[in-house]
Formats: C-alpha cells, sequence, structure tokens
C-alpha cells in the first residue's frame, strides 16, 4: 500500500526514498488517476525545495560531427551515417551573437557543446578564449560540455569563466552498456569528479526513450543521486535516421511524465529540466511535467533538432505559474 503523503513528508523532511518504495510508486501510478496524484505530489515537493524562477538554459554547437565515439543515439558520430553537419569550431562573431540573443530573451545560462570524446589542447584553448571573451561581452552564467576532460584541462575551463560542467550518465551503467562501448560511465564519473574539483557546479542527467525499462530509468534516478548533480537534464530520444536507434518505438507521453515525477521523488532538491525531444510532447503533457516535478528547461535551439520557440515557452511558464 502506497502512503503518498508519508512520502513526500518524509522527503521535505530532508529524508529520502528507498528503491522498493520507487519501484512500488511507479507500478502504483499506472492508472491516469493516480499519475496526477504522483505528479501533484511531486509538484509539492518541487515548489518547496527550488525557486519560483524556472531554471533556464540555452546551448550552442560549438563543435559538430565527425565523433569517434558509437553512442546509439547520436547523430554526431562519425560511425553513422545521418548526414550531420560537421565543422571544427564556430567563429566567436556566431558564439557572441547566440549568446546575446539568448541573453536579451532573458535565459541565465549559456553553454557551449563540442562533439567527440574531448576537445584537444590546443582546440581548448580557442574555447577557453571565447569564454575569457564571453566574460567580458555579456553577463551569463557560463557552462561547457566538451567531452572526457582531465583535471587540468577541467581546471583551464574554470580559470576562463565556466562555472558548470555538463557530463551526461545518459542512462543505468547496465543499460549504457548496450548502447556505448567506446567509453564507460566510470569515465563520465572520473570527468564529474575533475569537473566538481575544479569547482564547477554539474549538470549530469540523460536521455529516456531509447528501449530502457521503467526499472532501468529508476536504477539511473538513484546512480545521478550518488553523484549529486545540481542539474538534470532529461532528453526524450528523437530516433534520428541512420542510428541504429532510428526505429525505436516513441516512449508513450504518461511514461515520460511518470518518469519526471518518480525523479523528482528521487532527487528532491536537484533542478530537473526539459531538455532535447519535448518538442514532441502535447501542451497539457508539458503542462502537467511544469507542475509535475519539472523545474528547469534547455530553451532555443538544440544540438541536432529545433526546441520549442522562447514565446511558446514563456507563455508555458506563466501558465504553469512559473516566473521567467
Amino acid at each position: 500500500m502506497i502512503d503518498l503523503k508519508e512520502l513526500e513528508e518524509r522527503i521535505l523532511g530532508g529524508g529520502r526514498i528507498t528503491r522498493a518504495e520507487a519501484d512500488a510508486l511507479a507500478e502504483w501510478s499506472d492508472t491516469p488517476e493516480r499519475l496526477n496524484q504522483l505528479c501533484d505530489a511531486a509538484d509539492r515537493i518541487t515548489r518547496a525545495t527550488q525557486p519560483a524562477v524556472i531554471d533556464s538554459c540555452s546551448i550552442v554547437n560549438a563543435r559538430s560531427g565527425l565523433c569517434s565515439e558509437n553512442c546509439k543515439w547520436c547523430a554526431q558520430s562519425a560511425h553513422f551515417a545521418t548526414g550531420c553537419e560537421h565543422y571544427p569550431h564556430l567563429p566567436y562573431e556566431r558564439v557572441l551573437e547566440a549568446a546575446r540573443h539568448n541573453e536579451r530573451e532573458g535565459i541565465g545560462k549559456f553553454s557551449l557543446v563540442t562533439s567527440g570524446r574531448a576537445v584537444s589542447p590546443r582546440d581548448l584553448e580557442t574555447f577557453c578564449e571565447q569564454f575569457r571573451c564571453l566574460s567580458k561581452d555579456t553577463g551569463l552564467y557560463l557552462c561547457a560540455s566538451m567531452g572526457l576532460l582531465g583535471r587540468e584541462e577541467m581546471q583551464r575551463l574554470a580559470e576562463a569563466g565556466v562555472r558548470r560542467y555538463h557530463c551526461n550518465m545518459e542512462t543505468s551503467a547496465r543499460f549504457f552498456a548496450t548502447l556505448c562501448s567506446t567509453h564507460t560511465p566510470e569515465d563520465k564519473r572520473r570527468t564529474i569528479a575533475y569537473a566538481r574539483e575544479a569547482g564547477m557546479q554539474i549538470c549530469s542527467g540523460g536521455i529516456i526513450g531509447m528501449g530502457e525499462s521503467m526499472q532501468d530509468r529508476i536504477d539511473f534516478a538513484f546512480e545521478l543521486a550518488e553523484i549529486d548533480p545540481d542539474s538534470v537534464p532529461i532528453n526524450i530520444l528523437i530516433p534520428i535516421p541512420g542510428t541504429p536507434l532510428a526505429d525505436t518505438p516513441l516512449i508513450s507521453e504518461p511514461d515520460i511524465i511518470r518518469t519526471a515525477a518518480l525523479f523528482r521523488f528521487i532527487l528532491p532538491r536537484q533542478s530537473i529540466r526539459f531538455a532535447g525531444g519535448r518538442m514532441r510532447l502535447s501542451q497539457e503533457s508539458m503542462q502537467r511535467m511544469l507542475k509535475g516535478g519539472v523545474n528547469g528547461v534547455l530553451m532555443g535551439d538544440m544540438l541536432t533538432t529545433v526546441s520549442n520557440q522562447i514565446a511558446d515557452d514563456r507563455r508555458l511558464f506563466a501558465d504553469t505559474g512559473w516566473e521567467f
């Protein structure tokens, strides 16, 4: 028997739910009425633990394509023929244009994202110089997502003005092994540790809808709780032609909603954010998630897909009681 109120009160009192309780919540919330109850409780936890202002961020694809890694979901992998655009880095003028646009729109955080296992020392210096310039030319909170960097590289980024590092764990460790063989969750954990040593905040989440089970998603959430990131982006797989996951059946909207609410119960004090793939959701589903555990949004264009329009997002936030 699920005592939802007791679980909610325990979390708000600083406690945690167990793995068995998370499994039970997932199974219990398999009807529309109970899913709404779960989301309402997740929303109360969110409003009690998070600021009233939506946690907004944006990214620019600073280096695209020709990635050596074989992640089955990714359009930028050199292992797959996807027709992805590729270039070594964007000129600073284009980076600054994107940054200033996002700043004018009121988006708080801005990240340079690069394809590849890691950036070379020469390329890292190029990006560090761009971060130094962005620190002078904008007032944005700067983030980076540049692969599996080492301790010294992280320190250089921090000195250049980067305040948060993004390294997605992607999915549960067990399921990850079925999707990628060129690096491991341990490699990612090491990268996150180096970023934390350099004084950066951590952004780490992943992708749902890659064929994993609900148990994998719950495993994933508890593994993220051990890492304790500041931000947890939830991407929804958009199957991309040319990748091994091109024919993966779409995850249902109730399962997406349920997953976000369960993440809030397992990760009560993290910023849980919409990321890639949300444009396929109905307006009702997005509203339910923003009143069901989600308090952050990645806005603007994504890496190889297009997101919702910023004006539409503003209305969505107002409709769901979030300041922006």
